[in-house]
Formats: C-alpha cells, sequence, structure tokens
C-alpha cells in the first residue's frame, strides 16, 4: 500500500520495517477519538476559509460516515495501513474522493497523535474515575453494615488496639476518594489541546486553535507549538496515578488474601470469587485478590517504561514516543480490570464477626486502655505502662485475659485498681472511648460514612 508520506522517497519500505514500525494494532482504540478530532479541525478549516464550506461539510460527512461504520463494526482496522491517523485518511479519501487530501492542511501526525491520546487518556479517567467511585461505594455500603463489629487493629501486623471492620474500611475509602482527586487533577492538566502546534513549529495557515479546542471540551491550548507535541507528562502523571491506585488494591488484595486464609477467617469470599485446587479438594483459593496484587507490578513496569521512553529524548517529536501508548493503554485497562472484580468481591463476600470478635479477646489489644485507667487513678503514664504490661504477662502465664483476670490480682500489681477496671476493658468500651475525630467509635465511624458519601455523590 502506497504511504501518504511517499514523496522525498518512494515510500517502498522493507515488510520487517513496516511491521516493525507499525502501530495501528494498538493505536486503533483512538479511531473514535481520531474522527472526532478531525472532524473539529475540518469545521475550523471550513470557517476560517482554508476550505470552502461545501469542502468541511464533506468531509465532516465522509468522517461521520466513517464513525458510522467503527461503531457498527463494519469497519474495522486494516494492518497494512501504518497508523490510525493514516487509516482514517485513506478510508475516508476513499469515500470523497480528492477533497479528503485537503484534510490534513494545517496539521501533522504529530499534533494530531498528541490530540487523539489526550482525548483518549481523558474518556479513560473518566471510566476509572467512575469504577473507583463504585468500589467507595461498596466499601463504604460495608463499612456501615459493620460499624460497629469489634476487629483487632494491627501494627508490625501484630494485633494492637480494639477498632471496628466498618472503620478499617474506611481506611480504603479514603485511600480511593484520594485517588479520584489524583485522577481529576490530572485530567484538568491534560485537558488543554496541541492541535495546531503542527510537526512542532505552528502553521502559516491563519488557523483558530481555539476554535477547534472548544468543539473538543479542551479548556485551552498548549502555549507553545514544541512542548504541544513533545509533551507526555499526562501520560506519566496518569500513570504514577494509576500505580498508587493499584498500590492501595493491592494492600486490601493483602488483607483479603489474609482475612480469608484459615489462620484468620474473618471474611468468607464468595464462589464467585474464588478457585479450587486441582488436586487438594479442600482448598477455596483467593485468586483474584491474588491476581490483583500481581498485577499492580504490571502497572508499576508501564510507568517505569514511560519515564525510560521519555527521559534522554531531545524535542521535539521522536519515534520513541511511539511507545508511550502501549504503556499507558496497559496501565489503564489493568486498572478498569482490577476495580470491577474487587467491588464484586466487597459486595459478596461473607464477614465473620465473630471470628474477629475471639481475635480481639486473645490478643490483649486493651493494654493501652488498662494503660489509660490507671491514668485516670492518677498514676504517671510511663508507671501505668509498665504495669499494664506486668498485667499481661501475668495473663499470658495464667491463662487468663484481661476481661477475667481476678481483681486482687490487678490490685496486687496496683493497688489503685478497682471494679471498674472490667469496664475500662471491656472491648466495646473500648471503642466507644475514641471520640477522637476521625477515630473507631461507631459516631466516628458514621460521621465518616456521612462525609464520604458526600463526596461520592459530588
Amino acid at each position: 500500500m502506497a504511504k501518504l508520506w511517499a514523496g522525498l522517497t518512494d515510500g517502498a519500505t522493507d515488510a520487517l520495517a513496516d511491521d516493525f514500525n507499525s502501530s495501528i494494532g494498538f493505536d486503533f482504540r483512538m479511531v473514535r477519538q481520531d474522527i472526532r478530532g478531525s472532524m473539529a479541525h475540518a469545521a475550523m478549516l471550513g470557517a476560517r476559509g482554508i476550505l470552502s464550506a461545501d469542502e468541511a461539510e464533506t468531509l465532516i460527512d465522509g468522517l461521520q460516515s466513517v464513525l458510522d461504520d467503527v461503531e457498527s463494526g463494519a469497519l474495522t482496522a486494516d494492518p497494512s495501513c501504518e497508523d490510525v491517523h493514516m487509516f482514517v485518511e485513506q478510508v475516508l479519501t476513499e469515500r470523497v474522493g480528492e477533497v479528503g487530501k485537503k484534510l490534513h492542511t494545517a496539521r501533522s501526525r504529530n499534533d494530531q497523535v498528541a490530540l487523539d491520546i489526550r482525548l483518549t487518556l481523558r474518556d479513560e479517567i473518566d471510566g476509572i474515575s467512575a469504577l473507583a467511585a463504585e468500589l467507595a461505594s461498596a466499601l463504604t455500603d460495608r463499612a456501615e453494615e459493620f460499624k460497629g463489629a469489634i476487629l483487632p487493629g494491627y501494627t508490625h501486623l501484630q494485633r494492637a488496639q480494639p477498632i471496628t471492620f466498618g472503620h478499617h474500611l474506611m481506611a480504603y475509602v479514603m485511600m480511593l476518594l484520594r485517588d479520584r482527586e489524583r485522577l481529576a487533577d490530572c485530567a484538568r492538566r491534560m485537558n488543554v489541546s496541541p492541535i495546531g502546534s503542527c510537526a512542532l513549529a505552528g502553521t502559516t495557515f491563519d488557523t483558530d486553535r481555539r476554535f477547534e479546542a472548544e468543539r473538543l471540551g479542551f479548556d485551552g491550548v498548549c502555549r507553545n507549538s514544541v512542548d504541544g507535541v513533545s509533551d507526555r507528562d499526562f501520560c506519566v502523571e496518569l500513570a504514577a496515578d494509576l500505580a498508587i491506585l493499584m498500590m492501595h488494591l493491592s494492600r486490601l488484595a493483602e488483607e483479603t488474601v489474609l482475612w480469608s486464609s484459615w489462620e484468620f477467617r474473618f471474611i468468607e469470599l464468595s464462589d464467585a470469587f474464588t478457585t479450587g485446587s486441582s488436586i487438594m479438594p479442600q482448598k477455596k483459593n483467593p485468586d483474584m485478590a491474588e491476581l490483583v496484587r500481581g498485577k499492580t507490578g504490571r502497572v508499576y513496569g508501564d510507568l517505569t517504561a514511560l519515564l525510560t521512553v521519555l527521559k534522554g529524548l531531545p524535542l521535539a517529536y521522536n519515534k520513541d514516543m511511539q511507545e508511550d501508548k502501549e504503556s499507558i493503554f496497559d496501565a489503564c485497562d489493568t486498572a478498569r480490570a482490577c476495580l470491577p472484580v474487587f467491588t464484586g468481591m466487597i459486595r459478596t463476600m461473607t464477614v465473620r464477626t465473630d471470628n474477629m470478635r475471639a481475635a480481639a479477646r486473645t490478643g490483649f489489644i486493651n493494654a493501652t486502655d488498662l494503660a489509660d485507667y490507671l491514668v485516670g487513678k492518677g498514676l504517671p503514664f510511663r508507671t501505668a505502662y509498665k504495669i499494664a504490661g506486668q498485667v499481661v504477662a501475668e495473663c499470658m502465664r495464667t491463662g487468663h485475659v484481661l476481661e477475667d483476670l481476678p481483681l486482687e490480682r490487678y490490685r496486687a500489681h496496683c493497688e489503685l485498681a478497682d471494679g471498674d477496671v472490667y469496664a475500662a476493658v471491656d472491648l466495646e468500651a473500648c471503642v466507644a472511648r475514641r471520640i477522637s475525630e476521625g477515630g473507631t467509635s461507631v459516631p466516628s465511624v458514621e460521621a465518616q460514612i456521612r462525609w464520604a458519601r458526600e463526596q461520592l455523590a459530588r
């Protein structure tokens, strides 16, 4: 097939070079954005008198017919075309004749691809943000359901202090809300139009860049044409945002794997989101959570690949930049695949509050509350801390927990201890006393839930 750039050369490249150079296998996913951008460009050319009104209308109508056929599936990628831009122009010219060759007036593939990828990633951000909101909503619903369920909170993977399962889940909601904020910030910085930058120096035609930008929903235009075609900061920023999002999912995946194990048994995942073993009939494996955890590294790799491609490039456009698409598209696709699977797991999991409560009772996670109780009796905190540790050591030797250690044994360690010590170390009471803003008391968790739902409703 003849190359649209043939001229100085005859365009007769080796078949191996054609395959190596081709990007249509992965950039065809931008075909709708390419057509939308071309329609806006044709409209601008007509409005400025660079093309006649009839020519512009013919181009727009022809592009609409191409778009319609893409949407219906009647038109698919032609692997003999070098990239999506040439594919659209070639099909258009076949349909409308010579006027189709005028579409590329006052633009280059350099600013065209920069436009297409911004339009595409803008759409991707909308979709990913919506999926993150669905997961946050699912977590919030389960948090409300279990806002009072006692859970041992951990530090260093050691039982630390009593919290509620709802409080723990809301921590992940906060992460996802920050992820959505980062995505929105990225979309805002991304939302400037590079079209009209041409190859790198702008154009001699009397174009109206802001006309096209407004038609395509951009907030403005790139202010430097060299930067307009060479900037891929938005790809790196989005990949970084997705890497953080995946890191959050991976942490939740890790806890899902732990919680569903026989060692914890805090939750049981639905059969719909687990698999069995090929040899061990008793197994119920949390494969979906493990895959999310594994795919996180894939997105990290995409971010590293983008940074590496760009780190040594001189301005302006270089063919290396063709490598931006597979990495950023893979990062988007991975996040889009993981989020709804996790939403399904969260909505369908069974929560074993009895096992959570049992683990909380045997972990001495109310020892800090015992120390606080003794401080309330007038002891310095460090003295109270030491006594509480000695009481815990005795419980471990004798098989007691703080809630059932005889009062005389408390008084043997500290004569200030009284019968009210049992109310102080009651797990529900320990949680209820955490009244500081953002804490684990039920009213505090309810406030977090209300705030999160307000954010999600925006």
